[in-house]
């Protein structure tokens, strides 16, 4: 198949257009063990917090589940839900943002990205000697 100027523009535009409609991570996922994260804009980047967690009590102490792994003794006892897990992730690429994700289950904050995979899908994944490992995320509102 031959593509004119015209047509090849055209198509550039339609993808830049479909890029730009799939970039908005905006809103609540499920990670797969059930918990949420909301993920919101700020800024010229996106922030998250937790939403829920599962399960939602500690099974050591029966109580709410706290950010027991903190590297700061005095946020161990804050509860989860509503611990930032994304601060100010820039843009970095199409449907790609870049910054500092904190990893609860570690207490560990590491170099990292939000990635939307489509539009029912993204990824959070945190990087240690350009290693990256993460998680994908399922939609389940705006």
């Amino acid at each position: 198949m031959v593509f004119s100027r015209k047509s090849g523009l055209a198509a550039a535009a339609l993808i830049s257009v479909t890029a730009s409609a799939l970039a908005d991570p905006a809103g609540l996922w499920r990670e797969k063990d059930g918990g949420t994260i909301r993920v919101y804009l700020c800024g010229a980047g996106y922030c998250a917090v937790i939403a829920s967690v599962n399960p939602p009590r500690d099974p050591a102490t029966g109580k709410p589940a706290t950010d027991k792994n903190n590297p700061d003794a005095q946020k161990r006892n804050r509860p989860l839900v509503g611990v930032a897990v994304l601060s100010s992730m820039r843009p970095s690429g199409p449907g790609k943002w870049s910054g500092r994700p904190y990893d609860p289950d570690r207490g560990r904050s590491l170099v990292g990205h939000l990635v939307e995979i489509d539009a029912g899908t993204i990824r959070i994944e945190g990087c240690v000697i350009g290693i990256c490992g993460g998680e994908r995320l399922s939609r389940v509102s705006r």
